[in-house]
């Protein structure tokens, strides 16, 4: 018999009592086909994808929880490698163990008190002021040390964990809001995942945080992705409303990456858009790059949107984009993210350096 783990934001199983290897696979296809489907929501075309993770009885393990186990782990290797789906294979288990252990672990970081709030700045690239800050998520591991960002992010996305981690972050910056405004940083910016977008639910928890530290919405933006929206864009455009209607700003992060159409573009709620960096660091090496960046800057200005870019790394890219008339820039440059009380160091800084009317 074959078992399968197919994961959206739930999942489900499917038991193929008799299934071999190649019956399996062509189960999972008719399957992966079927669930991929567009959906027609009230006139807007919706695109879903399917990952699936396949394990055999008894040849990957002869026990329904080892078995769903490595289900999932194959699931989890078919949403990585962008694959409809793929079969088991005992590699998942040791790339997938310390990762495992990893999320086991990062349960009971927050409780641990070993999570920390770094913020990166934002500068406005016409006039070379303070634009706001990006607050971003740090694991100080008691044993391990500093984990970077992208060992653990993705995998905790693809769980329920996620959702604590978002409120963690919005609650460590609606909190240093009082400061950040005092050193000039009138908005700070927090990522929202896909299980945030879909939990209909979010904007009553923001609502709880704002209320216990006399917090203003005003002053944070949201930032999600593109692939966070498109998974369900009814769905998310629902909740970005929401959003919107408490008076938060909002932001399409990674724009260009994904395969936002321009369609479902013009009806999103938000204020602004972030060129992905990709672009923004190709910018110097190919000319064909910078076309790019200057067409997303001219969609965003087209829609009303202030348009971001991320990744500047030298005072060249700064200029070349504020030439273009991208309205903010964040990157290297201006400055690495860091710890809330090296932030307010270098906005002292910047403002003296501003003031003393020195480049950007």
């Amino acid at each position: 018999s074959a078992i399968a783990s197919i994961l959206r934001d739930a999942g489900f199983g499917v038991l193929l009592a008799g299934a071999d290897h190649d019956s399996a696979c062509r189960a999972a296809e008719r399957i992966g086909r079927e669930l991929e489907q567009p959906l027609d929501l009230d006139g807007n075309r919706v695109d879903r994808q399917a990952a699936i993770g396949i394990a055999m009885a008894p040849l990957h393990a002869d026990a329904a929880e080892p078995l769903l186990a490595r289900a999932e782990l194959a699931l989890y290797a078919a949403k990585d490698r962008r694959e409809s789906f793929i079969v088991y294979d005992a590699a998942f288990d040791r790339e997938s163990e310390a990762n495992l252990a990893l999320l086991s672990e990062l349960r009971h970081a927050r409780d641990n008190g070993e999570l920390r709030l770094h913020l990166q700045p934002k500068v406005d690239l016409k006039s070379g002021s303070i634009a706001g800050a990006e607050a971003l998520l740090r694991w100080v591991h008691p044993q391990r040390g500093l984990i970077p960002p992208g060992r653990f992010i993705p995998y905790a996305e693809d769980t329920p964990i996620i959702k604590d981690l978002t409120l963690w972050v919005f609650e460590a910056a609606v909190r240093e809001q009082p400061s950040l405004r005092a050193h000039g940083i009138g908005r700070v910016s927090i990522n929202l995942s896909a299980r945030d977008l879909m939990d209909l639910d979010l904007p009553a928890k923001l609502d709880a945080l704002l209320r216990k530290h006399g917090a203003e919405a005003s002053g944070l933006c949201l930032e999600t992705t593109e692939s966070a929206v498109m998974g369900d864009i009814a769905r998310a455009q629902q909740t970005l409303t929401r959003l919107r209607e408490r008076g938060y700003k909002l932001s399409i992060d990674d724009f260009g990456e994904g395969q936002t159409s321009m369609r479902y573009l013009k009806d999103l709620p938000v204020h602004e858009l972030k060129v992905d960096m990709v672009f923004i660091k190709g910018m110097q090496t190919d000319p064909r790059t910078e076309y790019i960046v200057k067409a997303l800057i001219e969609v965003g200005h087209q829609y009303g949107l202030s348009v971001v870019a991320e990744g500047v790394e030298n005072a060249a890219v700064a200029l070349r984009l504020a030439e273009l008339g991208c309205n903010e820039g964040q990157g290297w440059h201006f400055g690495k993210p860091m710890p809330a009380d090296e932030l307010y160091g270098w906005a002292r800084a910047w403002t003296a350096r501003e003031e003393q009317g020195q480049p950007a």
